[in-house]
């Protein structure tokens, strides 16, 4: 069933574990995830960046199909469809299509800017039962192009945006997008503990959850992060099963070119990857 992000994030902070937002590209990988977080009878937040939104023809062509699929497939975990690191019109436009949540990246904008659009578009979120989420200070890595360093956020500027009735905050704690470097600090448990004593029961989001280990994670949940980001592991399990496929000639051998057949080893693979995840992160059984 299609719910917005709010009520199964305080349920997790309540619960201390952790939704996993899973990123979609197109048709497979949305059933491999829906199928999944069904198996696992886990709640489950569909993400879908600008990007992937423009690929997919637009974001009422991602809403049509998750909904349509979410009958067809018969899930009955809450699911929600949710734009990741939106611009202003991103935003606009997800509500338009009847996206369930969303989430405002202000953080390019000075403060006092990133203050106004949010709280604009909590009042339209708040009319229409969908669920916002706000970041604080950048999330290192490139995202949509734009180039962080992993920053920390201030926590008292998390507690700024917390009080405007947002429903989750994104904060960067050392978190980074896509592959961790060499030389990587780990994440912040400082500027954790110290967010959360000031935003109190806020579901706090950890993006960047490729390659943060496994002990990492448990901590941040433990610490009020309710909310974990997977994309680019999924892409790398769905590269990797597509390549062997390829390698091994599968594709040669009767009918392997369908498309039907060539995509379902990497299908498989994203499947197993998000059952890890949500064992992980502690939704499996929490629909």
């Amino acid at each position: 069933m299609m719910v917005s992000a709010k009520e199964m994030l305080q349920k997790a902070v309540a619960g201390h574990y952790a939704v996993g937002q899973f990123n979609i590209n197109n048709l497979e990988w949305t059933k491999a995830i829906l199928q999944a977080a069904e198996e696992c009878k886990s709640p489950v937040i569909l993400g879908v960046s600008e990007g992937a939104g423009k690929y997919m023809t637009g974001f009422k062509t991602v809403e049509a199909m998750v909904e349509a699929m979410v009958e067809e497939m018969g899930i009955t975990v809450p699911v929600a469809t949710h734009l990741d690191h939106g611009s202003y019109d991103g935003c606009k436009k997800c509500i338009e299509a009847g996206f369930t949540s969303i989430m405002f990246d202000g953080s390019k904008y000075p403060i006092e800017e990133n203050v106004a659009k949010t709280k604009e578009l909590i009042e339209i979120c708040r009319e229409k039962g969908m669920s916002l989420e706000a970041e604080v200070g950048a999330i290192g890595g490139e995202e949509d192009g734009v180039v962080g360093q992993g920053e920390c956020a201030d926590p008292n500027e998390c507690k700024m945006i917390a009080d405007l009735g947002v429903d989750m905050l994104a904060a960067g704690i050392g978190n980074i997008h896509g592959k961790y470097p060499e030389n990587w600090a780990g994440l912040s448990f400082e500027t954790l503990d110290a967010i959360q004593k000031l935003t109190g029961d806020m579901p706090l989001v950890l993006h960047g959850g490729t390659g943060i280990p496994d002990d990492m994670i448990k901590k941040a949940i433990d610490l009020g992060v309710a909310k974990i980001n997977v994309n680019t592991e999924c892409q790398l399990v769905f590269a990797d099963a597509t390549r062997k496929y390829v390698e091994a000639g599968k594709d040669l051998e009767g009918k392997g070119f369908d498309p039907r057949k060539l995509l379902k080893p990497g299908a498989e693979a994203i499947v197993a990857k998000v059952k890890e995840k949500m064992e992980l992160f502690g939704s499996v059984g929490k629909a």
